[in-house]
């Protein structure tokens, strides 16, 4: 498979309250560890965003680098979309609970949590990105 074919991800951390406020590359790579990279981060619960254009200037950092004041406002765009996915999650999670709430006291049969317990159980913290290089 040519270069130019090759699925390639990258990870980015983000600990604004520890740290300058600057988000990190904590991982990237082209092929199978790619594909490793996003299937951890499916595996953690974590959001995979595709945005091909993302991931090309991503792979350009270096590893644990902090992102370049370059990257600043996309990478902004992209915390905003990871905030509006956990917001929305968040709620749905309430919801939930609230649904389950009214039919265990309105004397009806138990539901089974565990959709809740994994909606819960999936909160974010590292926005992944994925992509097919160009």
């Amino acid at each position: 498979m040519s270069r130019t074919h090759r699925k390639s991800a990258a990870a980015l951390a983000y600990d604004a309250p520890e740290g300058d406020g600057a988000p990190r590359v904590v991982a990237k790579g082209y092929g199978l560890v790619a594909e490793m990279i996003v299937q951890r981060a499916k595996e953690a619960g974590l959001y995979v965003h595709e945005a091909p254009e993302m991931v090309s200037l991503l792979m350009r950092v270096d590893l644990d680098a902090k992102i370049p004041p370059q990257l600043y406002q996309a990478v902004a765009e992209l915390l905003a979309w990871l905030h509006r996915l956990e917001t929305e999650n968040d709620a749905k999670v309430k919801a939930a609970a609230q649904t389950q709430a009214a039919g265990a006291t309105a004397g009806g049969a138990p539901r089974d949590i565990s959709d809740i317990r994994r909606i819960a159980g999936t909160r974010p913290a590292l926005p992944f990105n994925s992509s097919t290089s160009t």
